[in-house]
């Protein structure tokens, strides 16, 4: 019985992970299929046409693909830098300072995490559009700098991390409240900041519910926008198809190399923590 029992987790566990690759194994062999070969070759049998699909692709309405990939990598960058800062500076306030409301904010804060972003994306666009701000890079900035969740995570991770003797200490040698934040709070909280930093890149980079509404003009659609425009007009052109496939095998290579190169950050960060 405990053995069969034992078993379940592992099978759970291969049947998640099948789940995740085998789409994107699919999408690794669709795009080295030429336009003819897509729908008529066996799904899992590779072909010689990836560097057909990426030339086309780049030729595409003038190379707009790499425009769009630009502009994700824009939205994606600068958002989650400046929503990291925003949460680290909101959960640091929360963690460290003790005000009238300060518990009511914060559950106020939790109750946004459980609204899902497209309840928000109307009143968004309708408040932006209000101050002139539809079909702009800042439009679509604006409503990725405050994060519930980053925030939470900040409040979490600055009551555990930054102790309040240190503060103290700083306080009594003259630093004022910024310098504390900037030189103590921010570097001992680094690695709660860059696991929101790589939670909001990735959603600011999936994000298309948003930009679709706010954005209009094609040079600044990100990615998903700029995606699905394709597969629309692939609807009365098939050979588009291979594009969009190209495109969006395309699109997780920068989310892919963006979590490996943080990953070795968190592992000096458990090993400091450690040491500490």
């Amino acid at each position: 019985m405990k053995r069969r029992t034992a078993w379940l987790p592992t099978i759970a566990l291969v049947l998640g992970a099948l789940y995740c690759v085998v789409p994107t194994v699919w999408i690794l062999v669709a795009a080295t299929k030429s336009k003819a070969e897509l729908f008529s070759t066996s799904t899992y049998l590779p072909s010689t046409g990836l560097f057909e699909n990426l030339g086309d692709l780049s030729a595409y309405s003038g190379g707009i693909f790499w425009q769009w990939m630009l502009n994700s990598f824009l939205y994606a960058a600068v958002g989650g830098v400046l929503a990291s800062f925003v949460s680290a500076a909101a959960g640091y306030a929360l963690a460290k300072y003790e005000f009238r409301g300060r518990r009511l904010l914060f559950n106020t804060i939790l109750a946004g995490v459980l609204l899902p972003q497209i309840v928000l994306a109307i009143p968004q666009y309708l408040l932006l559009s209000k101050i002139g701000l539809t079909d702009s890079y800042l439009g679509v900035l604006l409503p990725q700098l405050f994060n519930p969740y980053g925030i939470y995570l900040c409040r979490i991770y600055a009551a555990a991390s930054v102790p309040d003797a240190l503060l103290e200490a700083g306080r009594l040698d003259g630093a004022s409240e910024f310098t504390l934040f900037r030189t103590v709070g921010l570097r001992l909280m680094g690695p709660g900041l860059v696991t929101v930093f790589l939670l909001q890149f990735i959603a600011i980079w999936n994000n298309f519910l948003l930009p679709f509404v706010l954005v209009t003009s094609e040079d600044k659609f990100p990615l998903t926008v700029g995606l699905y425009s394709l597969l629309r007009h692939g609807a009365a052109e098939a050979s588009l198809y291979s594009l969009v496939i190209t495109g969006t095998l395309l699109s997780i290579i920068p989310v892919i190399a963006l979590f490996l190169s943080l990953q070795r950050y968190w592992k000096i960060d458990l090993v400091t923590g450690a040491v500490r």
